[in-house]
């Protein structure tokens, strides 16, 4: 398992956010979550390459920092982020292994199918989701499918999708690595 990898995966989402992008991410920093995706998919790749070195700049200042962007390995690889995440429809983790061994690489997987998968082709960790109802991302998974999947696969597995404080240690109990989440870290 990766070290960098933390119990607090942290996804950005601006157009949800009351305060600028920078603030609301160092304001996540200092609340002790310092795993951050960047996954601001509608910036143009100079705006979001300009983002992305912001943010790593900042981080600096946070020790055990790690920053994943969202699909883009050429801006991951530019900025000096630490990995990629990768929708379930996206490229194939292990060509990205294959030639960036050291980037970490994570999946979303919205099945035991995929996730199995994303573990035989070397994934770090994968995200497991929707685990409860979140508008407009289909069906809930539900906490009997996210411990198959904790079961059933060796790397680490975040559970994400309408995880809040009134849920989380339901989640926790299940045996995942951590929780993901947008919403959950501006609470």
């Amino acid at each position: 398992m990766n070290k960098k990898l933390q119990k607090f995966y942290a996804i950005t989402d601006r157009k949800q956010y009351k305060k600028p992008l920078l603030y609301q991410i160092e304001e996540i920093l200092k609340n002790k979550t310092q795993m951050i995706q960047i996954r601001e998919k509608d910036l143009p790749s100079k705006k979001l390459l300009s983002l992305c070195k912001e943010v790593k700049c900042l981080m600096k200042n946070f020790k055990n920092s790690c920053l994943i962007i969202n699909e883009r390995v050429d801006i991951a690889l530019l900025c000096g982020a630490d990995g990629v995440h990768l929708p379930e429809n996206s490229f194939d983790v292990k060509d990205i292994k294959r030639k960036f061994p050291k980037l970490i690489v994570g999946k979303s997987c919205h099945s035991l199918e995929c996730a199995k998968k994303a573990e035989e082709e070397r994934a770090d960790y994968i995200i497991f989701s929707p685990i409860f109802y979140v508008p407009n991302k289909g069906k809930p998974q539900g906490l009997e499918k996210l411990k198959e999947v904790v079961n059933n696969v060796k790397i680490p597995v975040y559970a994400l999708g309408g995880i809040n404080r009134q849920n989380i240690d339901d989640v926790l109990k299940t045996g995942v690595f951590g929780v993901a989440g947008i919403r959950l870290f501006l609470q």
